[in-house]
């Protein structure tokens, strides 16, 4: 695997924002300020800084379809940050890289999507993190990613969003590809992710 840049920037909204297609340029959409599973502040990664008109823009990753999907946002409005963290996924190998500061700390095995459902390749990010109920089958916690099954358009009554979480009640061992496209850690794994691995954390998922 390929060892992620040390650092990732950044931005929260702390109100709706227009996406524009480029800086100052023509309005594409808009993302909302905070996530629809948990109501968190919607962070972002960064990819580039640019000024027009006046204005600082920033371009970023979007939570949405298709996959891969950027756009433009005014930095007025946004706090700035960073992340040391970032993970990446091996389908072919099955298994997750954590990294922090651009050095590799943890490894573990997963459980990713099959051939009917695979997990998309492309670069994400985590766009919220999701407490579990206890005996939830999905563990004790879900990454909500801004992945999208390539297959389906709604699975389990949601938009066949992709998730990092744990399998408490799911089939399928570590090692295997099995899932609807989602990436399943131990519970363990999962539960020593979820504190690090906040919004805006980004995830690179590789064939290989």
């Amino acid at each position: 695997m390929i060892a992620p840049p040390p650092v990732q920037q950044t931005a929260k909204l702390l109100h709706t924002a227009a996406v524009r297609e480029r800086p100052a340029g023509a309005t594409i959409g808009r993302l909302a300020a905070t996530r629809p599973l948990t109501g968190a502040p919607t962070v972002v990664p960064v990819l580039r800084v640019a000024s027009a008109d006046g204005r600082e823009w920033l371009r970023v990753r979007l939570p949405q379809r298709p996959n891969g999907s950027t756009g433009w946002i005014s930095s007025d409005g946004t706090l700035r940050g960073e992340t040391p963290w970032a993970i990446e996924v091996s389908r072919a190998r099955r298994r997750a890289a954590v990294y922090r500061g651009g050095r590799r700390v943890r490894t573990f095995r997963v459980v990713v999507g099959k051939r009917a459902t695979p997990t998309p390749i492309g670069r994400f990010f985590v766009a919220e993190r999701v407490r579990q109920p206890g005996g939830s089958a999905l563990g004790p916690w879900v990454l909500a990613t801004s992945a999208y099954s390539d297959v389906l358009r709604q699975f389990g009554g949601g938009p066949g969003q992709i998730g990092l979480h744990g399998r408490t009640g799911l089939p399928g061992a570590l090692g295997t590809a099995s899932s609807h496209g989602c990436v399943r850690f131990s519970d363990r794994a999962i539960s020593w992710l979820a504190p690090r691995a906040r919004a805006g954390t980004p995830i690179t998922i590789r064939r290989r």
